[in-house]
């Protein structure tokens, strides 16, 4: 693995969102790419961390596009909704203090920190918007943290992702800010919480928000956050690559200005009383079950949601997905990324409120 020491970036990165939308506290660099059979035998094995190697990101095909184009017009509204009642109940919490501070979880959570600046401006907040990085069994990045709370009241800032899978990055940033560095606390407020675990949200379900089917491309086109010792050394952020070759088929400010039309002629509405510990409940139920039934010890290779296993299809190698409803028109991309990644389809039964899950293959290397 080859990398390049980053170079000073001014003013503040934002990718290729615009710079009053979001800062990226991460540090852009050179790395090159791992393919995902040999990232994926690297990390079975204990060798890297998964977190240290960045995947090969390309352009999606014209039918995977297609598919994306479908959801944005199928569930656009539904996201736009759920964004502007989530402002409204953050707007809530905040009463006569002005500012809401996001924090961001990279890089699902970029886009949602976006879609809520705007709809918090509308409500009269002062919001600004971080976007950190935060990486299973590592922690949070407490430089990311540092540069917040030399700015900001801590009591303002709330951390924000796009959604809920079974938890883990949740127990994370829980344990990350158990002795609440700097005065922060771990609140986190997503769009969609199927695990039951976040302290804000709108929606339960697991259904299909636009901006989980593409990667860089709706994300600012910057990479899922890096940390190794090549790259980030004291003081430093955590890593980031910018994909400038993927700018013309980027989507990150269309996607943006699509959604808030549609938040512009929206009011927020009150959340609906939320029945978290049920949802916790049946997601480990659910967890344990599939456990059982592959045969597995490690449940970090069961990645539960339709944004989860769309992840994993694509930057891993997955043994199996296991399917809800194969004509459910949220699953339909997966259905063709396992056609195309040669990918067996399972039913997946319970009565969990999970449409889809993957499977990480064992390759026996742990």
């Amino acid at each position: 693995m080859t990398a390049a020491p980053a170079r000073a970036t001014e003013p503040p990165f934002s990718g290729s969102y615009a710079p009053e939308d979001v800062t990226f506290l991460l540090k852009p660099a050179e790395l090159a790419p791992v393919d995902v059979a040999t990232k994926e035998a690297l990390i079975q094995s204990g060798r890297r961390h998964y977190s240290e190697m960045l995947s090969p990101e390309s352009p999606p095909g014209d039918d995977y596009l297609r598919l994306y184009e479908q959801a944005l017009a199928r569930n656009g509204a539904r996201l736009a909704q759920d964004v502007v009642d989530l402002a409204g109940a953050l707007a809530e919490r905040a009463g006569d203090r002005d500012e809401v501070v996001i924090a961001s979880l990279a890089r699902a959570g970029t886009p949602i920190g976006v879609l809520l600046r705007r709809a918090l401006l509308r409500l009269g907040k002062r919001p600004s918007h971080y976007s950190i990085s935060i990486i299973r069994d590592r922690g949070i990045d407490r430089e990311a943290l540092r540069h917040i709370a030399e700015r900001h009241d801590p009591s303002d800032v709330v951390f924000v992702d796009g959604w809920t899978g079974k938890g883990t990055i949740t127990r994370e940033l829980h344990a990350s800010l158990a002795d609440r560095p700097f005065g922060l606390a771990p609140f986190l407020a997503v769009v969609a919480d199927p695990a039951g675990c976040a302290d804000l949200a709108p929606s339960d379900e697991d259904y299909l928000i636009p901006s989980g089917l593409l990667n860089a491309i709706v994300s600012g086109l910057v990479s899922r956050s890096v940390l190794n010792d090549d790259l980030v050394g004291p003081g430093d952020f955590h890593a980031c690559v910018y994909y400038r070759h993927l700018a013309a088929q980027d989507r990150s400010r269309d996607f943006i200005e699509q959604i808030d039309a549609l938040m512009s002629a929206m009011q927020p509405r009150q959340l609906a009383p939320r029945n978290s510990a049920a949802r916790a409940a049946a997601c480990e139920d659910m967890v344990g079950r599939i456990m059982a039934d592959c045969g597995l010890a490690d449940r970090n290779r069961i990645k539960p949601g339709v944004a989860e296993a769309t992840r994993a299809v694509l930057r891993r190698v997955p043994d199996r997905l296991l399917i809800k409803d194969s004509m459910d028109p949220d699953v339909a991309h997966l259905v063709l990324l396992a056609r195309e990644r040669d990918v067996t389809i399972h039913p997946l039964p319970g009565s969990h409120g999970y449409r889809a899950v993957a499977v990480i293959r064992s390759l026996g290397l742990d």
